[in-house]
């Protein structure tokens, strides 16, 4: 699945290439995708924002050939909170023991929850109703909940991540939650680099074999946790530069991750404008460049939810970028090959073995 600014695309491996067809939900912004697997049967689901509806949360359940948008709002905002929904930011399936539930991450900064496999959502009220709040300010792209981390076995702790606002974390379901930043700076606030909340995160990755584990790719910083988002250390080290969006793991080596550096936020350009996806096998300590069938010279960024695995062993690796082009590797990322180029900029990808 490929969300772009101006529709949908999916593409599909075919014996010799790939066969790639859209715009599907033509001129509406994509910024979420998700591929749900947890039943026979998958369901995508998209988050579509279109300038004359709206945004909404649409559903395929044959695999894009027909789409279903409830009649009213999927994702609205009660009366007595005083706010509406700008655009989703973020869709994810709940923990495999709760087949009907998943996530909606929003702008302004709210999480949503299904229990009908996405086509109706009720505001989590302990997130929205977190005294916090009010503190928590927009980034360059907005004031989003972008990563919604459901914890694979244990459906009462859910992680979250928004801009400007930092990780947060619940452990009983979603009525009471806490800032999880510690170590995590923020230069931008001189008088207080560390603050408990307020950081601006990019993207925020867990893997299920290893689920106290977290990955997180800040506004300047790259950080591991190894203790449920309780604290945060670099791994910075290595990576031409410590700014970017992505940040995934490998969908089988817990310890293998991804990611896009960009030269700096003023500087949204890969340094030296080579385009090179960087690959972590010892979770974070070491790097290396990966370049093999990616052009040398590349003047765009990848973004926070434009980079994506799949579950195939080895694992696909695939990434969208702002001119509209989308890579693909079926080695762990050590050779890449083109799927598709002059796409309106991609914001999203999901991709899955079906």
């Amino acid at each position: 699945m490929i969300g772009t600014r101006k529709g949908l695309w999916l593409a599909r491996r075919t014996g010799s290439g790939w066969d790639v067809t859209g715009p599907h939900l033509p001129m509406a912004e994509i910024y979420a995708v998700a591929v749900d697997t947890r039943r026979r049967a998958p369901r995508l689901l998209v988050g579509a924002s279109s300038t004359h509806y709206g945004p909404s949360v649409v559903t395929s359940d044959d695999l894009g050939a027909s789409w279903q948008e409830p009649d009213a709002a999927p994702i609205a905002f009660p009366a007595d909170t005083g706010a509406a929904l700008e655009r989703v930011w973020q869709l994810a399936p709940g923990p495999v023991d709760q087949p009907e539930v998943v996530y909606a991450g929003t702008e302004p900064s709210a999480l949503f929850r299904s229990e009908d496999r996405g086509r109706t959502y009720e505001l989590v009220r302990g997130l929205w109703d977190n005294p916090d709040r009010e503190h928590w300010t927009p980034g360059f792209g907005g004031m989003a909940v972008h990563s919604v981390l459901p914890h694979p076995h244990d459906h009462r702790r859910v992680v979250v991540a928004m801009s400007t606002g930092g990780v947060y974390r619940t452990t009983d379901g979603g009525g009471n939650w806490e800032a999880s930043n510690r170590g995590v700076r923020a230069y931008f606030f001189p008088e207080d680099e560390y603050p408990r909340f307020g950081q601006c995160v990019h993207k925020v990755a867990q893997h299920p074999a290893k689920p106290e584990r977290y990955f997180l790719q800040n506004h300047h910083g790259v950080y591991r946790s190894d203790d449920a988002a309780e604290s945060w250390q670099s791994i910075a080290d290595g990576l031409p530069s410590d700014f970017g969006f992505p940040i995934v793991t490998h969908p089988h080596r817990p310890d293998v991750i991804y990611g896009f550096p960009l030269t700096a936020d003023a500087t949204r350009y890969p340094p030296e404008g080579r385009c090179r996806v960087y690959r972590s096998e010892d979770a974070g300590d070491s790097w290396t460049a990966l370049s093999e069938g990616l052009p040398e010279r590349f003047w765009s960024a990848v973004m926070r939810d434009a980079l994506c695995v799949d579950d195939a062993d080895p694992a696909g690796v695939y990434f969208g970028s702002r001119s509209g082009e989308v890579f693909a590797s079926a080695d762990d990322g050590d050779s890449w090959e083109r799927v598709a180029d002059h796409l309106p900029d991609v914001m999203s990808l999901r991709a899955a073995v079906l």
